[in-house]
């Protein structure tokens, strides 16, 4: 993997995701493009799957001086590249912040670590709307200023609830959802709506240790890794392209109560890295597989 990456500070500029079959001359062809048009490129990061033969790319230019208008950039690139080479591609632009809508049950470990990156300004990003199927959380969302809404599901009204959270996530104009330790399932009509754009983070249990109490079944075990795994929603529960994931080592030392602490810090942490990497436009996903760039 080829990369170039400078930190000028800029704030406007164009984010370029492409994949297609690998040939000769595309990165010369992609960066000619932007050169000729004056596009003072700030990060470049390529990957070729050899494998696959896929190419991946991800690039970023500052927008100030570049010849294209914003909105004609992607039709200009469609006619003089993409259909040269087969490209599919996706184009981002920094200054507009995607909007999250955050799902939640009980647990709060997750959301408060979401929720303190977001005031730190660690994130360029927006959280107008939390959803939960409890009560318990709505302190939470009012100590921050953000609107919740109570969601109760079950099997009679599942389909009629799940029609009226996508209609909040309408209204709040939703860009991608972030699932909290939600604690239901999404149906596959409802993730159909937000294909890669529903980030979910579980423990490494499953499907070992399923059930309401893994840590007491795992601890039973004298297992002596705890891992977390986020990754986007699929039809496929809990098998959709993995983005981040960590482990953490245990030992005979560690009760059942260490085991759940430890697990719960390191889910909070690899699901804000994968809210991170997806704030940063920096996920291409292919054939449930991710390439996730520096």
């Amino acid at each position: 993997m080829q990369s170039i990456h400078t930190n000028t500070g800029v704030t406007n500029t164009a984010i370029l995701l492409i994949y297609c079959q690998d040939k000769q001359g595309i990165l010369a062809s992609v960066t000619e493009f932007l050169n000729e048009n004056h596009g003072n490129i700030i990060y470049l990061d390529q990957h070729v799957d050899h494998e696959e033969g896929l190419f991946y790319m991800r690039v970023e230019w500052e927008l100030d001086k570049f010849a294209i208008p914003r909105e004609k950039i992607s039709d200009y690139f469609e006619t003089l590249i993409a259909r040269k080479f087969g490209i599919k591609f996706a184009l981002h632009f920094s200054d507009k912040k995607p909007r999250m809508a955050l799902f939640v049950s009980k647990m709060s470990h997750c959301l408060f670590d979401i929720l303190s990156r977001y005031i730190g300004g660690d994130w360029e990003t927006e959280i107008p709307l939390i959803i939960s199927n409890h009560e318990t959380l709505r302190p939470i969302a009012a100590r921050f200023g953000i609107d919740f809404h109570l969601i109760q599901k079950n099997e009679k009204n599942k389909a009629d609830q799940e029609q009226l959270e996508l209609d909040l996530l309408n209204e709040y104009a939703i860009d991608f959802v972030v699932l909290a330790r939600y604690m239901q399932v999404l149906s596959d009509q409802f993730v159909s709506n937000y294909p890669n754009r529903i980030i979910n983070i579980h423990h490494s249990f499953l499907p070992a240790f399923a059930g309401a109490k893994p840590y007491h079944a795992a601890h039973q075990r004298g297992v002596k890794i705890i891992g977390a795994t986020s990754h986007y929603v699929t039809a496929d529960l809990d098998a959709g392209p993995i983005i981040a994931q960590d482990v953490v080592r245990i030992s005979h030392i560690d009760s059942v109560e260490s085991l759940v602490r430890k697990g719960r810090d390191l889910e909070k942490i690899v699901l804000s890295e994968a809210v991170y990497k997806h704030l940063q436009r920096k996920i291409l996903v292919y054939n449930n597989r991710t390439v996730v760039f520096n």
